[in-house]
């Protein structure tokens, strides 16, 4: 399972109502996963008043540097910091080698804990697998704005269920030596080899799709093809809002998730001038029926 909390929806210009974007990804598999898409400002506090430990978040994925995405980091690795944190943070994000440095050099700030800087392409059509994990996978892909900013993908990977006629048909007894199978996909056993394809079926994993800033475009398509939940940027309401600006509008939005075949499409990154939501639900479902509009602190669960 996986649960969304949209930390902060709004764009640009915080509002009392909505905070600088951060989504925050809970994966619930053998083992619990906390990542942070975007961090903007106030997104510590978000953290705690969602009742999310920010000490649990080992990777943060910043799909530009706008600081309404990311100049949530400064205070928060701060508070990790004075927290005593000593595990290891990676941060991924277009020339990100570059941004992280410049954080880690602001002011009199030293750090008792490693922070890794990854840089991820920014340029081009191709999906990049950036981080491989025993239980899903994250990719990006380049997307439209005014600086270089690329979309996230969250991928499961695929759930095996073990048949156990089959394993019996094989001669075999069950055992430690399945857990195996499930993790390498294959398994010696009393002199056989054993393929997991050979006793298993597997369904997809869960895939969750967040495209930070971005004009509607081809590669979020492709890259949010079949997607659980699409989170897409629909800062403006109307088409002619939108013209000539790197955003996408909330009907524009709906025709993307249309295109990529996603099951749930859910709306951020709202311009603060709209203050009834109804009317950005109401514009998208023109070309999309299964759409919410993120409010901060919505909490999503996604279920295979």
């Amino acid at each position: 399972m996986i649960e969304l909390t949209l930390l902060g929806t709004v764009s640009g210009i915080p509002s009392k109502d909505r905070n600088h974007p951060a989504i925050a990804l809970e994966y619930y598999g053998e083992n619990k996963d906390t990542i942070l898409l975007d961090c903007g400002e106030g997104t510590q506090k978000q953290l705690m008043l969602a009742g999310i430990s920010f000490m649990k978040i080992d990777k943060i994925f910043i799909t530009h540097w706008h600081a309404d995405h990311f100049a949530g980091l400064i205070p928060l690795l701060a508070t990790m910091n004075l927290e005593k944190r000593t595990k290891e943070l990676k941060i991924y994000g277009p020339d990100a080698e570059r941004f992280v440095s410049s954080i880690m050099d602001m002011g009199y700030f030293g750090s008792r804990f490693p922070v890794t800087a990854i840089n991820v392409p920014y340029e081009g059509e191709a999906i990049t697998k950036i981080d491989d994990s025993e239980e899903y996978e994250i990719f990006s892909i380049p997307v439209l704005h005014t600086i270089p900013a690329v979309a996230f993908c969250f991928q499961e990977k695929p759930r095996w269920n073990i048949d156990l006629e089959k394993i019996k048909n094989t001669g075999l007894k069950r055992g430690a030596w399945m857990k195996k199978l499930k993790k390498d996909g294959a398994a010696e056993v009393q002199g056989k080899k054993i393929k997991i394809e050979d006793v298993a079926t597997s369904k997809p994993g869960l895939k969750v799709v967040y495209t930070g800033d971005t004009k509607p475009c081809d590669n979020v398509v492709k890259i949010s093809k079949d997607a659980d939940v699409l989170i897409h940027d629909a800062t403006f309401l109307e088409a002619d809002e939108a013209k000539g600006k790197a955003h996408g509008d909330a009907k524009q939005a709906g025709k993307i998730a249309e295109r990529a075949d996603v099951k749930q499409l859910i709306l951020t990154n709202i311009s603060r001038r709209y203050k009834d939501a109804s009317e950005i639900e109401k514009e998208a479902k023109k070309a999309f029926k299964n759409v919410k509009v993120a409010y901060d602190l919505m909490k999503v669960k996604v279920k295979n």
